[in-house]
């Protein structure tokens, strides 16, 4: 288990904007989420006990959503703030999903439901701000000018500092072209992208990636260890024909227990020995090391796992060992 006394995260700037991030960032996903069950999988106390973790190893940069855990994250995420200077952290939110039955004005990026949507953000966060606000996904029923203008208007009022996407592998011209018609009005533009990305998941490369350094955008990836495939959990006879694919969900399972990736586990757990670290570490070290990306964003269910993950923090990886590992996956963008 790693000490948080011997980590240190350190501050990379956020793209083209002025502030700095935590080089890990941290996702509240999992706070207040119900299982099939209905067990509430990070309750209040250990959701607090992370953040305390998280910040005692150097990070400020904090993820949520006004959907996550029906609004308890960030309520707890606000109560936590309350005993906190505000100012030391950085706070990221979005607005997409629906969030009232038989309303479908409550879903999107209408200007209707984001303007009523960011008062009640910020009252469960206890702030009068958000630094980063995302769109959790694009809407094509709102026309990109009435969003670029109403969130500009946000900015305006005080309430957001800076602008992201979350979520838009094949749609990355139209952040461009929303980036475009804010610009040309004056209006603040996207900064922040929030694509998922790891060493399996890699449909980012090619076009996305450019736009992204061609705007001078940051690149904030989510799922940096594809669900759990890449902290070596499943085994290759198991994950491809045994008990752990049948006790998977048949589209988690198509999706990461194959051949292929296992392939890529191989080289990710070749790496893994040779700097004596867990592939977890190496995999999100691989993301800290890629070129075009800012800054991954890590969660756990436990404070131990979170350790885990922000250790991977001090691992320096060779070029050669950046560059076996970018070439694990093939296809047509391992060059990139």
């Amino acid at each position: 288990m790693a000490d948080l006394s011997e980590i240190d995260l350190e501050f990379v700037q956020l793209g083209g904007t002025g502030i700095q991030t935590s080089e890990l960032q941290f996702g509240t996903w999992r706070f207040g989420k119900e299982t099939e069950e209905g067990n509430v999988e990070i309750g209040e106390q250990r959701a607090h006990q992370l953040l305390d973790a998280y910040a005692e190893a150097g990070g400020r940069y904090i993820d949520t959503a006004d959907v996550y855990g029906g609004g308890e994250s960030e309520r707890w995420i606000g109560d936590w703030l309350a005993d906190r200077d505000r100012e030391r952290y950085t706070i990221a939110s979005k607005i997409f999903w629906q969030i009232r039955d038989g309303d479908p004005n409550s879903r999107g990026t209408n200007r209707k439901n984001i303007r009523n949507r960011i008062d009640a953000l910020l009252d469960r966060l206890g702030t009068d701000y958000v630094d980063v606000l995302y769109i959790h996904r694009w809407d094509d029923q709102t026309d990109a000018r009435e969003l670029m203008k109403t969130l500009d208007g946000l900015v305006e009022d005080g309430k957001v500092h800076y602008l992201g996407a979350s979520t838009l592998r094949p749609d990355a011209w139209k952040v461009a072209r929303a980036n475009e018609i804010a610009r040309s009005e004056g209006w603040e533009p996207f900064s922040v992208l929030q694509p998922r990305y790891n060493l399996v998941d890699r449909e980012i490369e090619g076009d996305y990636l450019k736009m992204a350094r061609h705007e001078d955008l940051a690149v904030c990836p989510w799922s940096p260890l594809g669900q759990g495939f890449l902290t070596g959990k499943y085994d290759r006879e198991d994950g491809l024909t045994g008990e752990s694919r049948v006790a998977e969900s048949s589209r988690f399972a198509d999706a990461y227990l194959t051949e292929e990736n296992f392939d890529v586990h191989d080289e990710l757990d070749a790496v893994a020995d040779e700097v004596d670290a867990s592939p977890a570490q190496v995999a999100l070290a691989w993301l800290v090391h890629r070129d075009g990306v800012t800054a991954p964003i890590v969660g756990a269910r436990t404070v131990e796992q979170l350790e885990e993950n922000l250790a991977a923090a001090t691992i320096d990886l060779s070029d050669e060992q950046v560059d076996r590992l970018t070439q694990s996956k093939g296809g047509p963008y391992a060059h990139l």
